[in-house]
Parts: structure tokens; C-alpha cells; sequence
């Protein structure tokens, strides 16, 4: 199984409404101290995925002090070994385990039906199999509507490049928000994608980049965890690119013009307070611009102020729940209708997005 992954099949297992029975499930009294634990699927030092949930496991000790005890494994593999690194933690006194893998979907369900009293919170997925497992998720796909409309003003080949990691809905969502809003501002922009069949492999998401950058891309947008591509785009003049996950800041000004960073800090300590004040309740969350949980870094002085302006609009509108980056009229790749005038997206086709919209050529690799 594949981190992130969020099938077709699972509008009604995001539960993005609960039912009363699954919300009623709480801890009942609240803990005088709890005990925080996380496991991930790569190191912590990423720069990406891993180092942004890692500094939201650090926002509990500032938040609660000696109230919070945290504990992490890094570099966990997905499977059985995520079981037995879930097991150990639960073993070991821990409250509330965090796992922050889309692979550590199953093991989190396995190991919670052996430890009741144990909260779990899983990180993208959507099975809740047990009243103690809780899911979250974040809505990167608002941010990418914003680097996208930069990408498009600031691309001068027209030429633009996206990095996936695997081709599955959450990934996809990013392709399709970035090029719709790309192609907004700049009709004859074109879009190639190149897919690393990793989330964390710096050699193969620098060998990404350049193979873009030898195609005349001169924007890059990644769904992969290293600053390997910025890294790879700062070789050539004139090629920017976006912080993902995290900030990525030691690239600015340029090439990284600007980043969506993943701000984990106030899911974690909204549920880890909930458990302090006897308030926790089983929940499935997905949350972006407007929650928090989806911010955009700073746009540096190599963006225009008109483009930043322009981004930056379409950050305020999405956050004030005026803009959706999916509305239409908008049709699929093979031109059949997908949203009408003004209709926008459910999340049940967010969830299970298995298709390019139209204008982006080439076919989404089968799995």
C-alpha cells in the first residue's frame, strides 16, 4: 500500500460526517498527563513530509509542557513492521498513537482492536474499524491552486513540470488544482508529469527534476518529500519551484518562490488537549487553508507583486470559503463533462479523483 492513498471506493469511509453512535465514543475523565507517540514512515530530518509532522509532535511539549510526554520512531517501514513498531508503543504506556502513513492504515486497525483504551489517530486513511481509531487529512490541493496560478505567470517557456510521487487521488487532486489554475492565468501553458514511484528518494526526485528541466520546463511542482528537485532546479537559471510539505526555506529567494507547508501543530494539540480535558471523541478530519492545517510560505521578492497579489487572492478566497478550486465549468481529459457552471467538487470525487481534467495530455499510469 501507498502513503496518502485515498481509493474511489471511500466516500462514506472518510466519514467526513461521523454518525452519532462513532462520535459518541470518548475518553470519559480527563488524564492528568498523556503520553504522545509517533510513527513514521521517514526520517525525520526529510525536510518534508516526516519533518513537518515532527515539528507539530514538538508544538505539544511547547503547548502543554510536563503535561506531555512525546516519543517517535522514524523510518518505519509500511506493513508488518509498522504492526510491531504500533504494538511496542501501545506496550509501552503510550495514550494516544499517531501513525502518519497512509500504509500504516491496516496495522493501526489491527493493533487498535488489541489495546481499547489506546487512542490512535491515522494520517490520511479512512478506515475507523474501531471506536478508539480516528482519521485526519489535510486539503493540499487548496495550496496547489495557489502555487499554480503562480507557476503560471511566472513560467516563460510555458512549459511547466510536476513531480508525483504515486498516481492516487490525493496526488492527482494536486495535478489537476495545479494546472486548472496555471492555465487560468495562462491559457497556452502545458503540463508534463513525471512520476518518481516514491514519496522520500532525493536521487530519484533529482533525477525527476532534471528530466523536466530537459524538456524546457522552467516551473517544478513536486508531490515527493526532499528538497532534491530545488536543489536540482537551482543548477539552472531561471528554473523556480515550490517548498512541499515543509518550507524549504534554505532555497529562497529563489528557486523555491514559495511552499505549502503542512501545519500538523494545531490537529495535534487540539486532540492531545482533548484527551487532557476529558473531552476526546472519535473524529475524521480534513482540514486546509481555512483550518490551518494547509498554509502557504512566504512569496519572495522574485515574484512580482501583481503575481503575488493574484496568488494571495486565491488563498484569502479559499480561506473565506468564497473559492473553490474545483468549480466549474470544468470537463475530464477525454472532454465528457465533469462539473457544471458554478458547481463544485464533493468530496466523494475529491476522494476518489481517478482522472486528469481536460487539457493535460498523457495517461495516468495504472497501478
Amino acid at each position: 500500500m501507498k502513503r496518502r492513498t485515498l481509493l474511489a471506493s471511500v466516500a462514506i469511509g472518510l466519514g467526513l460526517a461521523l454518525g452519532p453512535a462513532a462520535m459518541a465514543q470518548d475518553s470519559g475523565a480527563g488524564l492528568e498527563k498523556v503520553k504522545a507517540c509517533f510513527i513514521y514512515v521517514g526520517p525525520i530530518g526529510d525536510g518534508g513530509w516526516t519533518f513537518q509532522h515532527h515539528q507539530g509532535a514538538l508544538a505539544l511539549k511547547e503547548e502543554f509542557g510536563d503535561r506531555v510526554e512525546i516519543a517517535w520512531q522514524e523510518s518505519v517501514p509500511e506493513g508488518a513492521d509498522a504492526e510491531r513498531s504500533i504494538t511496542q508503543f501501545a506496550l509501552q504506556g503510550c495514550n494516544i498513537i499517531f501513525t502518519t502513513s497512509f500504509g500504516f492504515m491496516d496495522p493501526t486497525n489491527t493493533v487498535a482492536a488489541q489495546f481499547p483504551d489506546v487512542k490512535f489517530e491515522h494520517a490520511t486513511g479512512y478506515k475507523r474499524e474501531h471506536p478508539n481509531v480516528s482519521t485526519y487529512d489535510a486539503r493540499f490541493y487548496e495550496g496547489r491552486a495557489v502555487m499554480g496560478t503562480i507557476a503560471g505567470h511566472m513560467t516563460k517557456s510555458g512549459k511547466i513540470g510536476y513531480i508525483g510521487s504515486y498516481p492516487i487521488p490525493e496526488v492527482i487532486q494536486g495535478i489537476n488544482s495545479s494546472f486548472l489554475h496555471a492555465r487560468k492565468v495562462n491559457p497556452e501553458v502545458t503540463l508534463s508529469v513525471v512520476w518518481a514511484y516514491t514519496w522520500f528518494d532525493p536521487a530519484k526526485e533529482a533525477d525527476a527534476a532534471k528530466a523536466l528541466i530537459d524538456q524546457g520546463v522552467d516551473v517544478i511542482l513536486q508531490h515527493t518529500d526532499s528538497t532534491a528537485p530545488l536543489a536540482e532546479a537551482a543548477k539552472t537559471p531561471g528554473v523556480i519551484g515550490f517548498g512541499q510539505a515543509s518550507d524549504m526555506a534554505a532555497y529562497k529567494p529563489a528557486p523555491r518562490v514559495s511552499s505549502i507547508i503542512d501545519n500538523w501543530a494545531p490537529y495535534y494539540i487540539k486532540r492531545v488537549g482533548a484527551l487532557l480535558d476529558g473531552s476526546y471523541e472519535q473524529s475524521a478530519a480534513w482540514e486546509g487553508i481555512a483550518g490551518g492545517e494547509v498554509e502557504i510560505g512566504e512569496i519572495t521578492e522574485a515574484v512580482p507583486p501583481e503575481v503575488k497579489a493574484a496568488a494571495e487572492k486565491v488563498r484569502d478566497d479559499i480561506a473565506a470559503g468564497t473559492y473553490h478550486p474545483f468549480t466549474g465549468p470544468l470537463n475530464k481529459q477525454d472532454g465528457t463533462p465533469w462539473l457544471a457552471e458554478g458547481e463544485t467538487a464533493d468530496d466523494g470525487t475529491l476522494a476518489g479523483m481517478n482522472f486528469y481534467v481536460e487539457g493535460i495530455t498523457g495517461e495516468i499510469p495504472k497501478q
